[in-house]
């Protein structure tokens, strides 16, 4: 779920805001049968909002398709990280660092329906995008590196895997210390 929203001062976004941490909280607590139609209700507000090619629709259209990936419902869930996706990329351009959770969200639902090669491609751009976007000793590219060492895991491609996770828990390490949760 993108959770990092951006604060807004439009009275129309404040709406669309509030549904979203709704949403977010039903979603939390596991009530995915009411976060969907909030959820439904902040991309309908968002869209109400800024029109339906602006980058704040991608991230409802995220949220929401999180969900029904949560919901074992990636039928549903692939259209809206597609569409965000293309959203994104319109609006801001293929190499910006808002796209990277949309690709890893879309990667991890190809993953878990055993399409690994598209999965494959899409954690790379992401880890692309952040290491030329952030520091290469970010947090987020270490969740990159580790999103794309769980694939080859799960193909069995453990030599290719285990330098990923290394420098993963190195750049963690560095970021969070040694006795971070997260670490």
């Amino acid at each position: 779920i993108v959770a990092s929203l951006a604060s807004i001062s439009l009275a129309q976004g404040a709406s669309w805001e509030e549904l979203t941490k709704r949403s977010i909280s039903l979603y939390r607590a596991g009530r995915y049968d009411e976060a969907i139609p909030m959820a439904r209700k902040a991309l309908e507000a968002t869209e109400a909002a800024f029109g339906p090619d602006h980058p704040m629709v991608a991230k409802s259209l995220n949220n929401l398709a999180q969900m029904y990936t949560s919901r074992g419902e990636p039928e549903k869930a692939e259209p809206l990280f597609e569409r965000a996706r293309s959203l994104l990329e319109k609006t801001l351009g293929k190499d910006h660092p808002d796209i990277a959770p949309t690709l890893n969200n879309l990667a991890g639902l190809y993953m878990d329906e055993g399409r690994y090669a598209e999965a494959e491609s899409l954690y790379e751009k992401a880890l692309s995008i952040r290491e030329k976007s952030l520091s290469p000793d970010h947090p987020d590219v270490a969740t990159s590196l580790n999103n794309l060492a769980v694939l080859y895991v799960r193909q069995g491609q453990h030599e290719k895997a285990e330098p990923l996770y290394q420098r993963a828990l190195s750049i963690r390490e560095k970021a969070l210390g040694k006795n971070d949760p997260d670490v």
